[in-house]
Protein backbone atom coordinates (compact mmCIF):
# COMPACT_ATOMS: atom_id res chain seq x y z
CA UNK A 1 0.00 0.00 0.00
CA UNK A 2 1.18 3.47 -0.99
CA UNK A 3 1.88 5.82 2.65
CA UNK A 4 0.22 8.93 3.09
CA UNK A 5 1.79 11.97 2.74
CA UNK A 6 2.78 12.21 6.07
CA UNK A 7 4.65 8.96 6.37
CA UNK A 8 3.87 5.17 5.94
CA UNK A 9 1.66 2.43 7.11
CA UNK A 10 0.23 -0.38 5.62
CA UNK A 11 -2.12 -2.87 6.99
CA UNK A 12 -2.10 -6.62 7.43
CA UNK A 13 -0.50 -8.30 10.73
CA UNK A 14 -1.55 -10.70 13.46
CA UNK A 15 -4.33 -8.26 14.51
CA UNK A 16 -5.98 -9.30 12.00
CA UNK A 17 -8.54 -11.62 13.07
CA UNK A 18 -9.64 -9.40 15.54
CA UNK A 19 -9.61 -6.11 13.24
CA UNK A 20 -11.83 -8.41 10.52
CA UNK A 21 -14.60 -9.42 13.52
CA UNK A 22 -14.75 -5.59 13.95
CA UNK A 23 -14.03 -4.22 10.38
CA UNK A 24 -17.21 -5.70 9.77
CA UNK A 25 -19.23 -3.14 9.69
CA UNK A 26 -17.38 0.16 8.51
CA UNK A 27 -17.38 -0.97 4.94
CA UNK A 28 -21.55 -1.04 5.60
CA UNK A 29 -20.67 2.01 7.95
CA UNK A 30 -20.99 4.50 4.99
CA UNK A 31 -23.43 2.79 2.27
CA UNK A 32 -24.71 0.07 0.64
CA UNK A 33 -27.62 -0.84 -1.53
CA UNK A 34 -29.50 -2.64 1.14
CA UNK A 35 -28.57 -0.28 3.81
CA UNK A 36 -28.65 2.86 1.82
CA UNK A 37 -31.61 3.63 0.15
CA UNK A 38 -32.62 0.97 -2.02
CA UNK A 39 -30.75 -1.76 -1.67
CA UNK A 40 -31.73 -5.34 -3.42
CA UNK A 41 -35.21 -6.21 -2.03
CA UNK A 42 -35.97 -9.81 -1.53
CA UNK A 43 -37.53 -11.68 -4.69
CA UNK A 44 -40.44 -9.73 -5.93
CA UNK A 45 -40.38 -7.10 -3.76
CA UNK A 46 -40.39 -3.64 -5.39
CA UNK A 47 -38.55 -0.94 -4.23
CA UNK A 48 -40.58 2.67 -4.41
CA UNK A 49 -38.96 5.95 -3.47
CA UNK A 50 -41.99 7.98 -5.15
CA UNK A 51 -44.05 7.61 -1.67
CA UNK A 52 -41.64 7.76 1.18
CA UNK A 53 -45.14 7.84 3.47
CA UNK A 54 -46.11 4.65 1.79
CA UNK A 55 -42.42 3.16 1.62
CA UNK A 56 -41.63 0.51 4.19
CA UNK A 57 -38.87 1.51 6.96
CA UNK A 58 -35.66 -0.69 6.22
CA UNK A 59 -32.90 -1.25 8.84
CA UNK A 60 -28.99 -2.51 9.33
CA UNK A 61 -26.74 -2.83 12.35
CA UNK A 62 -23.41 -3.68 11.62
CA UNK A 63 -20.35 -4.41 13.42
CA UNK A 64 -17.09 -4.05 11.93
CA UNK A 65 -13.35 -4.18 12.32
CA UNK A 66 -10.68 -1.30 10.94
CA UNK A 67 -6.98 -1.99 9.82
CA UNK A 68 -5.65 1.39 10.99
CA UNK A 69 -2.74 3.13 10.13
CA UNK A 70 -1.77 6.65 11.38
CA UNK A 71 0.35 9.51 10.43
CA UNK A 72 0.46 13.01 11.54
CA UNK A 73 1.15 14.69 14.52
CA UNK A 74 -0.03 15.06 18.49
CA UNK A 75 0.79 17.69 20.33
CA UNK A 76 0.72 17.45 24.69
CA UNK A 77 1.71 20.44 26.99
CA UNK A 78 3.20 22.06 24.08
CA UNK A 79 5.38 18.85 23.27
CA UNK A 80 4.77 17.77 19.46
CA UNK A 81 5.35 14.36 17.81
CA UNK A 82 5.55 13.08 14.47
CA UNK A 83 3.75 9.77 14.36
CA UNK A 84 4.01 7.25 11.19
CA UNK A 85 2.77 3.73 12.78
CA UNK A 86 1.33 1.36 10.18
CA UNK A 87 -1.30 -1.42 11.31
CA UNK A 88 1.50 -3.80 12.12
CA UNK A 89 2.97 -1.47 14.48
CA UNK A 90 -0.52 -0.72 16.40
CA UNK A 91 -1.13 -3.78 16.89
CA UNK A 92 2.37 -4.75 18.62
CA UNK A 93 1.76 -1.52 21.12
CA UNK A 94 -1.66 -0.81 21.59
CA UNK A 95 -4.14 -2.20 24.65
CA UNK A 96 -7.32 -1.82 22.63
CA UNK A 97 -6.78 -1.63 18.64
CA UNK A 98 -10.23 -2.65 17.86
CA UNK A 99 -11.54 -1.33 20.67
CA UNK A 100 -15.90 -0.87 19.67
CA UNK A 101 -16.74 0.08 15.57
CA UNK A 102 -20.28 0.08 15.40
CA UNK A 103 -23.33 1.30 12.94
CA UNK A 104 -26.58 1.65 12.72
CA UNK A 105 -28.50 2.87 9.68
CA UNK A 106 -32.48 3.40 9.06
CA UNK A 107 -34.05 4.55 5.70
CA UNK A 108 -37.24 5.14 4.48
CA UNK A 109 -38.17 6.30 1.07
CA UNK A 110 -35.87 8.66 0.02
CA UNK A 111 -34.89 10.02 3.77
CA UNK A 112 -32.85 8.30 6.29
CA UNK A 113 -30.14 8.45 8.71
CA UNK A 114 -27.18 6.91 10.09
CA UNK A 115 -25.22 7.15 13.38
CA UNK A 116 -21.47 5.47 13.05
CA UNK A 117 -18.96 5.16 16.31
CA UNK A 118 -15.30 4.25 17.07
CA UNK A 119 -13.80 3.57 19.88
CA UNK A 120 -10.05 2.74 20.47
CA UNK A 121 -6.73 3.14 22.21
CA UNK A 122 -3.61 3.18 19.97
CA UNK A 123 -0.05 2.49 21.59
CA UNK A 124 3.29 4.17 19.54
CA UNK A 125 6.34 2.70 19.64
CA UNK A 126 9.14 5.22 19.79
CA UNK A 127 10.57 4.05 16.43
CA UNK A 128 7.39 5.34 15.10
CA UNK A 129 7.76 8.81 16.28
CA UNK A 130 10.20 11.93 16.42
CA UNK A 131 10.57 14.90 18.72
CA UNK A 132 9.12 17.74 16.74
CA UNK A 133 10.37 20.40 19.05
CA UNK A 134 12.41 18.76 21.64
CA UNK A 135 13.20 20.54 24.87
CA UNK A 136 17.06 19.93 26.28
CA UNK A 137 17.45 17.12 28.74
CA UNK A 138 14.27 15.41 27.19
CA UNK A 139 13.69 12.52 24.36
CA UNK A 140 10.81 10.76 23.34
CA UNK A 141 10.65 7.63 25.83
CA UNK A 142 12.74 4.45 24.78
CA UNK A 143 11.89 3.19 28.84
CA UNK A 144 7.75 3.49 28.74
CA UNK A 145 6.13 0.69 27.17
CA UNK A 146 4.70 3.33 24.74
CA UNK A 147 6.27 6.56 23.39
CA UNK A 148 2.86 7.83 22.95
CA UNK A 149 -0.64 6.81 23.54
CA UNK A 150 -3.58 8.15 21.74
CA UNK A 151 -7.43 7.44 22.94
CA UNK A 152 -10.40 8.20 20.65
CA UNK A 153 -13.58 8.28 20.49
CA UNK A 154 -15.46 9.18 17.74
CA UNK A 155 -19.24 9.42 17.09
CA UNK A 156 -20.88 10.85 13.60
CA UNK A 157 -24.29 10.55 13.38
CA UNK A 158 -26.51 12.51 9.90
CA UNK A 159 -29.63 12.61 7.66
CA UNK A 160 -29.25 11.08 4.37
CA UNK A 161 -31.33 12.37 1.32
CA UNK A 162 -31.65 10.65 -2.13
CA UNK A 163 -30.78 13.17 -4.67
CA UNK A 164 -31.21 11.19 -7.88
CA UNK A 165 -31.87 8.00 -9.29
CA UNK A 166 -30.85 6.18 -12.17
CA UNK A 167 -32.40 3.22 -13.43
CA UNK A 168 -30.84 0.73 -15.40
CA UNK A 169 -31.43 -2.92 -16.72
CA UNK A 170 -32.99 -5.44 -14.17
CA UNK A 171 -31.48 -5.45 -10.86
CA UNK A 172 -29.30 -2.47 -11.70
CA UNK A 173 -29.49 1.24 -10.33
CA UNK A 174 -27.32 4.28 -9.35
CA UNK A 175 -28.49 6.60 -6.72
CA UNK A 176 -27.03 9.54 -5.53
CA UNK A 177 -27.25 10.67 -2.05
CA UNK A 178 -26.64 14.29 -0.04
CA UNK A 179 -25.85 13.81 3.88
CA UNK A 180 -25.86 16.71 6.78
CA UNK A 181 -24.75 15.73 10.47
CA UNK A 182 -21.85 16.18 12.78
CA UNK A 183 -18.93 14.21 14.39
CA UNK A 184 -18.22 14.22 18.15
CA UNK A 185 -14.94 13.78 19.27
CA UNK A 186 -13.06 12.87 22.35
CA UNK A 187 -9.89 12.50 22.27
CA UNK A 188 -6.53 11.99 24.94
CA UNK A 189 -2.53 12.21 23.88
CA UNK A 190 -0.04 11.69 26.26
CA UNK A 191 3.78 11.57 24.83
CA UNK A 192 5.99 9.81 27.35
CA UNK A 193 9.46 11.12 27.59
CA UNK A 194 12.93 10.03 29.27
CA UNK A 195 14.73 12.52 31.18
CA UNK A 196 18.29 12.39 30.50
CA UNK A 197 19.13 15.93 32.19
CA UNK A 198 18.04 18.65 34.69
CA UNK A 199 14.25 19.72 33.84
CA UNK A 200 11.94 21.53 35.74
CA UNK A 201 9.01 18.71 35.50
CA UNK A 202 6.68 20.68 37.26
CA UNK A 203 7.08 24.05 35.27
CA UNK A 204 5.79 22.29 32.58
CA UNK A 205 3.03 20.41 33.85
CA UNK A 206 3.93 16.72 33.02
CA UNK A 207 3.36 13.85 35.06
CA UNK A 208 5.96 11.82 36.49
CA UNK A 209 6.39 7.91 35.61
CA UNK A 210 8.87 5.25 36.99
CA UNK A 211 12.24 6.10 35.09
CA UNK A 212 9.61 8.64 32.59
CA UNK A 213 7.58 11.52 32.78
CA UNK A 214 4.43 11.91 30.60
CA UNK A 215 2.64 15.15 28.79
CA UNK A 216 -0.52 15.09 28.78
CA UNK A 217 -3.23 17.24 26.40
CA UNK A 218 -5.84 16.01 28.87
CA UNK A 219 -9.57 15.09 27.35
CA UNK A 220 -9.95 16.92 23.86
CA UNK A 221 -13.32 17.53 23.33
CA UNK A 222 -15.92 19.14 20.27
CA UNK A 223 -18.30 18.46 17.80
CA UNK A 224 -17.78 19.32 13.93
CA UNK A 225 -20.77 19.91 11.49
CA UNK A 226 -19.92 17.80 8.32
CA UNK A 227 -21.71 17.36 4.99
CA UNK A 228 -21.06 14.70 2.41
CA UNK A 229 -22.15 12.86 -0.63
CA UNK A 230 -22.85 9.52 -1.16
CA UNK A 231 -22.62 7.53 -4.39
CA UNK A 232 -24.42 3.75 -4.45
CA UNK A 233 -24.39 1.47 -7.62
CA UNK A 234 -25.94 -1.95 -7.72
CA UNK A 235 -24.89 -4.50 -10.25
CA UNK A 236 -26.90 -7.27 -9.08
CA UNK A 237 -29.87 -7.70 -6.44
CA UNK A 238 -27.09 -8.86 -4.38
CA UNK A 239 -23.79 -6.96 -4.97
CA UNK A 240 -22.97 -3.44 -5.28
CA UNK A 241 -20.30 -0.06 -4.33
CA UNK A 242 -20.67 2.30 -2.47
CA UNK A 243 -17.95 5.56 -2.58
CA UNK A 244 -18.57 8.11 0.28
CA UNK A 245 -16.78 12.03 0.58
CA UNK A 246 -17.52 14.25 3.40
CA UNK A 247 -15.84 17.41 5.04
CA UNK A 248 -16.49 19.79 7.56
CA UNK A 249 -14.97 22.06 10.96
CA UNK A 250 -15.05 24.78 8.84
CA UNK A 251 -12.74 26.35 11.73
CA UNK A 252 -16.20 26.76 14.14
CA UNK A 253 -14.06 24.26 16.30
CA UNK A 254 -11.72 22.07 14.55
CA UNK A 255 -9.63 23.70 11.65
CA UNK A 256 -10.67 20.45 9.24
CA UNK A 257 -12.43 17.16 9.07
CA UNK A 258 -12.66 14.92 5.99
CA UNK A 259 -13.21 11.43 5.39
CA UNK A 260 -13.13 8.92 2.30
CA UNK A 261 -14.81 5.57 2.27
CA UNK A 262 -15.09 2.65 -1.00
CA UNK A 263 -16.41 -0.57 -0.22
CA UNK A 264 -17.73 -3.56 -2.38
CA UNK A 265 -20.79 -5.03 -0.56
CA UNK A 266 -22.43 -8.64 -0.70
CA UNK A 267 -25.62 -9.26 0.35
CA UNK A 268 -27.32 -12.92 0.82
CA UNK A 269 -31.36 -12.69 0.90
CA UNK A 270 -32.82 -15.07 4.12
CA UNK A 271 -36.23 -15.50 5.06
CA UNK A 272 -37.53 -11.99 6.36
CA UNK A 273 -33.98 -10.42 6.59
CA UNK A 274 -30.62 -9.97 5.01
CA UNK A 275 -26.67 -10.51 5.45
CA UNK A 276 -24.02 -8.47 4.06
CA UNK A 277 -20.51 -8.94 4.34
CA UNK A 278 -18.51 -5.39 3.25
CA UNK A 279 -14.72 -4.84 2.25
CA UNK A 280 -13.76 -1.44 1.83
CA UNK A 281 -11.35 1.32 2.79
CA UNK A 282 -11.77 4.64 4.51
CA UNK A 283 -9.82 7.46 6.19
CA UNK A 284 -10.72 9.88 8.16
CA UNK A 285 -8.87 13.27 9.13
CA UNK A 286 -8.51 15.84 11.35
CA UNK A 287 -7.16 19.04 12.13
CA UNK A 288 -7.53 20.46 15.42
CA UNK A 289 -5.96 22.69 18.41
CA UNK A 290 -6.35 23.92 21.39
CA UNK A 291 -4.60 26.34 24.08
CA UNK A 292 -4.93 25.63 27.80
CA UNK A 293 -2.92 27.74 30.33
CA UNK A 294 -0.44 28.54 27.82
CA UNK A 295 0.28 25.02 26.48
CA UNK A 296 -0.93 24.09 23.21
CA UNK A 297 -2.46 20.68 22.96
CA UNK A 298 -3.29 19.80 18.99
CA UNK A 299 -4.43 16.58 17.03
CA UNK A 300 -3.54 16.55 13.35
CA UNK A 301 -3.89 12.88 12.01
CA UNK A 302 -5.01 11.18 8.86
CA UNK A 303 -6.49 7.48 10.19
CA UNK A 304 -6.80 5.25 6.97
CA UNK A 305 -7.10 1.21 6.31
CA UNK A 306 -8.86 -1.52 4.89
CA UNK A 307 -12.17 -2.09 6.69
CA UNK A 308 -13.98 -5.28 6.78
CA UNK A 309 -17.48 -6.06 8.06
CA UNK A 310 -20.73 -7.50 8.12
CA UNK A 311 -24.00 -6.35 9.29
CA UNK A 312 -27.76 -7.68 9.49
CA UNK A 313 -30.75 -5.90 7.70
CA UNK A 314 -34.65 -5.87 7.71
Amino acid sequence: MSRVPLKNATPSGPGFALVVAAILAAALVHGSPAAGQQAAQPTGQTASTTNDDGAPWRLRAASYGWLMNVAGSLTAKGQAVDVDASFIDLVQKSDSLIGYMGYFEANKGTVGFFADAVFSRLGFASGTMSYRNPVAGLKVSTTANTGATYSMAIVEAAGTYELHRWAGTAGTATALDALAGFRFWNQTADVNLDVTGTVDLSRLGFQRGIGFSTASSGNLTWIDPVIGLRLRHQFTPSQDIVLLGDIGGFGLQSNLTWQAFAGYNAVWQLTGYQLAAVVGFRALGVDYSSSAGGAVNSVNLVLYGPIVGGSIRF
